[in-house]
This record gives C-alpha cells, sequence and structure tokens, in this order.
C-alpha cells in the first residue's frame, strides 16, 4: 500500500510548457484525499517550485535543492545541508578557471553573473528534457517564465560567497555541449571529497553537501511520518531522482526518463506530457482501494 509518493518537477510533474497540468493537479488532490502523501523532490530552489506548485492550487512538503533542504507541508524547515563555505570557494574558483556558467543557490535566492546566459543555458535543458522542443520556442518559453526569471543578479560570485551571512546550498553548472564538457571538472571536484554531483539533463551539473540527496531526505522524511519504505513511491526522469527512486518500495521512471532511470525503477509511466504523473498516482489509489 502506497502512503507517501515523492515527485520530481522537470521533465516529471512539470509538461514541456514547464506547468503543473490541470490532469497531474486533479490526481494530486485525489491522491491527498485518498491517503497518499504527495511530496515534491526538486533540484530546484524553495521560491521557484512553490510559486508553481502555488499556481496550480497544489500544497505539499518539499525536498528542495536535491535534499538540501526540507519542508513539511506547513513550509517548516526540516532539514538543512549547505556546502562547506570553503569548498563552495574553491569549487567557483575552479568553475571559473575553466569558464563555466554557473548559479549559486541558497536557501531564498538563485544567483547568476549573467541573465541573458540563463535565458540560454535554461533553454539548453528544456530542449533536452523535452525531446521535439526547438531552440527557439524554449529560449521564449524561459523568457517568459516567472519561476525561471525570479532570480538575483551580481557582478561577482567572489564577493557574494565570502558574505558571512551566505549559506551556499547547491551550486550548478551549464554546457550546451552535453555531458562529455563535465567529465574534467567533475574529477576535480570530487578530488574535494564529501561532495555529491548529480545533473538533471545532459546539459548541467548539479553540486551539493554529501548529505544533501533525494533519497537520503525521502527516507528520513517518512521515517519522522512512520511510514515504511515499501510504503514510498518515487518519480523521476533524470539523474538527480536517481537516489530516491533506488531508495524507495516503489521506483517509477517517466515515459520520458533517460535509460538508466528506467532501468533503475520497478515500473514506466507515460511521459511528461501524456500526464504521468496522474497516470500512475491513479494506478496507486485503485491499488490502495483493492488492498483495503
Amino acid at each position: 500500500m502506497i502512503k507517501l509518493v515523492a515527485c520530481d518537477l522537470d521533465g516529471t510533474l512539470f509538461n514541456s510548457d514547464m506547468e503543473v497540468s490541470k490532469e497531474n493537479a486533479d490526481a494530486i488532490h485525489k491522491a491527498q484525499e485518498n491517503g497518499i502523501e504527495f511530496l515534491v523532490a526538486t533540484g530546484r530552489a524553495p521560491k521557484e517550485s512553490k510559486v508553481l506548485l502555488k499556481d496550480a492550487n497544489v500544497q505539499t512538503g518539499f525536498i528542495n535543492l536535491n535534499g538540501a533542504l526540507v519542508y513539511d507541508e506547513n513550509d517548516n524547515l526540516i532539514v538543512k545541508h549547505c556546502l562547506q563555505k570553503e569548498k563552495a570557494k574553491r569549487i567557483v574558483y575552479l568553475l571559473h578557471k575553466n569558464n563555466f556558467y554557473f548559479e549559486i543557490l541558497t536557501k531564498d535566492h538563485v544567483y547568476s553573473e549573467n541573465i541573458n546566459a540563463r535565458i540560454s543555458n535554461v533553454a539548453h535543458l528544456m530542449v533536452d528534457l523535452n525531446p521535439g522542443m526547438t531552440f527557439k520556442q524554449a529560449v521564449a518559453i524561459s523568457a517568459g517564465n516567472k519561476s525561471i526569471m525570479n532570480i538575483i543578479q551580481v557582478k561577482s560570485f567572489n564577493s557574494l560567497i565570502n558574505d558571512t551571512e551566505t549559506e551556499v546550498m547547491k551550486i550548478i553548472v551549464f554546457d550546451s555541449r552535453g555531458r562529455s564538457a563535465f567529465t574534467d571538472i567533475i574529477k576535480n571536484i570530487n578530488k574535494m571529497g564529501h561532495l555529491i554531483i548529480t545533473s538533471s539533463s545532459a546539459s548541467n551539473i548539479e553540486i551539493n553537501d554529501i548529505k544533501a540527496q533525494k533519497g537520503l531526505a525521502l527516507l528520513d522524511y517518512a521515517a519522522k511520518k512512520g511510514i515504511k519504505r515499501d510504503e514510498i513511491a518515487a518519480i523521476g526522469d533524470n539523474l538527480n531522482d536517481e537516489s530516491m527512486i533506488r531508495e524507495a518500495g516503489t521506483g517509477v521512471a517517466m515515459g520520458n526518463a533517460i535509460p538508466a532511470i528506467k532501468k533503475l525503477a520497478q515500473i514506466t509511466t507515460k511521459t511528461n506530457n501524456e500526464n504521468g504523473v496522474a497516470y500512475i498516482l491513479e494506478k496507486f489509489i485503485n491499488d490502495n482501494l483493492k488492498s483495503k
């Protein structure tokens, strides 16, 4: 019997227009009414994710920034795992030295040194996640999306990161050339130790403290709720969903998921543009009713 469902956003709950469809929203409400808790698990920052869920009239708990922050359904912060200050400085130095575009995420904000580069790189990410979408279409959606543009531009990350008040939760690095562009930088960052590097598409990598993983956060959250592992399902499409799909009793891959996630999961649902989340939630609801 499924009591808790953790669900990714990009490429999963969101369709290619970066929206929660009415079908998905209705299915979430139905699941909640039938005793299934719905938990969003995303690499996105709290403000980015919560605005879009609020627009869909969906209230949930959140695993944000790949597990660096965890909030309950009443928006109470219950977990926080930031990057060590000195490691964050070393990562920033390495990324600048190798001319990568990247962003720094804190509990409350997303910071960029170049807004235009953000639009371009997010557009490349959207094309990766949504086969058939053109780069021109993705740029238009990126530039007009209030969640994507809800960021702060700074002249230099060095002054930001040297501020004693700044706690870096995640660093996300973009490159439209794809996974091969990150090979050397991943090796160098991994040498620092106690870090986890994942990705939400072929065009980015996401750097967190080793404790900030969706799977670990999901199990901790479930334990606090008294929910067993075999009562948990996790839905995702990409590598930053790997840990939660592995740890959940039932791992669900989207129809548009990368091959590694489909291989790891026990179930594959429909794509994000075919309301795959609604489809699998209906199955969980019906299965639960049959088991009563």
